[in-house]
C-alpha cells in the first residue's frame, strides 16, 4: 500500500523513545521528515544517532518541556526553521503521575493538564493555520485505553486525556472541510519502560511478584500477549497518510482486544 508520507514534515512530541520513538522511525521509514523532542537531551542524542547516518538530514531533534508554554513555541519554531510548517502533528508525552485521588495534590492536577492535555492543544493551534492554508494535514493524539476504560490507579490521565479526546473531536468536526483529520490513538499494553513502571507499581501495591502481574495481565488479553511499539506505531502512519484521508474524529484503540466495550 502506498501512504504517500515521501517528503511529508512531521512533529513528533515525546519522540526520542517509547511510542513516540517508535512513531518517529516508521514514519522515517516510509520517507517522511521529522521533528522530535524530548525534555532529555541524552535522550535526544541517542534517538537521532540510533538511526544513523541513512537519515542523516531528514531527522532532527530537539529539547522540549511540554509542560511549559514557552518551550512548546520555541520548539515549534524551530522545528519550521529546518522543516518548514509540518504536515503532520503526532501528539505524544509521557503519562501524568500515576495515583488514586488521595494521592494527588493541586500542584500533580497542574502538571497533569499542562502535561496530557494543553500541550496537544497549544501545538495543534500552532500547526493548524498552515494546514489550513495547505488544505492538507494530519493531526494524531497518542492517547491510552483509559479513555474508554479508566484505570483505577491513573486518574490524571483518565480526566486528561479523555478531554484531549472531546477536543480532538470538536477540532475534526471544524477542520475537516480543509482537508485536515484529527484522530486519537490509544494504546493498551504496549511494552514500553513506562507499562514496566506501572506493573512494578501494580505488583507493589498487590502483594505480588513483576513477573505475577505480568503473567497474569497477558493471559487476560483476547491475544494472550503484551503489544509492540512499533505495532502500535504502524497504526500512526497510517492515520498520517494518504489512504487514511476520509477518517477523522475517531479514536482507534490499538490494546489487543482488552478494552471490552463495544464502541
Amino acid at each position: 500500500m502506498y501512504l504517500g508520507l515521501h517528503n511529508k514534515t512531521a512533529i513528533v512530541t515525546a519522540g526520542s523513545k517509547g511510542l513516540g520513538g517508535a512513531v518517529v522511525s516508521s514514519l522515517i521509514g516510509e520517507g517522511a521528515k521529522v521533528a522530535f523532542c524530548s525534555s532529555n537531551p541524552e535522550n535526544v542524542r541517542l534517538k537521532v544517532e540510533s538511526l544513523g547516518e541513512k537519515y542523516k538530514g531528514i531527522i532532527f531533534g530537539f529539547v522540549c518541556d511540554l509542560n511549559d508554554k514557552e518551550s512548546i513555541s520555541e520548539f515549534y519554531s524551530k522545528a519550521v526553521d529546518v522543516l518548514g510548517h509540518p504536515d503532520i502533528l503526532v501528539n505524544n508525552c509521557g503519562g501524568p503521575a500515576p495515583g488514586f485521588f488521595e494521592d494527588l495534590d493541586e500542584e500533580k492536577w497542574s502538571e497533569g493538564f499542562n502535561q496530557a492535555l494543553m500541550s496537544a492543544v497549544r501545538l495543534t493551534e500552532l500547526v493548524l493555520p498552515a494546514m489550513k492554508e495547505k488544505k492538507w494535514g494530519r493531526v494524531i493524539n497518542i492517547t491510552s485505553l483509559s479513555v474508554k476504560q479508566p484505570v483505577d490507579n491513573l486518574l490524571l490521565s483518565n480526566t486528561f486525556r479523555s478531554g484531549l479526546t472531546a477536543f480532538a473531536k470538536s477540532i475534526s468536526n471544524a477542520y475537516g472541510k480543509y482537508g485536515i483529520t484529527v484522530n486519537n490513538v490509544a494504546p493498551g499494553h504496549i511494552l514500553t519502560d513506562r507499562l514496566v513502571n506501572l506493573l512494578e507499581i501494580k505488583a507493589k501495591n498487590a502483594g505480588k511478584t513483576y513477573e505475577e502481574i505480568f503473567e497474569i495481565l497477558s493471559k487476560e488479553m483476547p491475544v494472550q500477549r503484551f503489544g509492540k511499539p512499533e505495532e502500535f506505531a504502524s497504526a500512526v502512519t497510517f492515520l498520517a497518510s494518504e489512504q487514511a484521508s476520509y477518517i477523522t474524529g475517531v479514536t482507534l484503540q490499538v490494546d489487543g482486544g482488552i478494552i471490552k466495550s463495544t464502541y
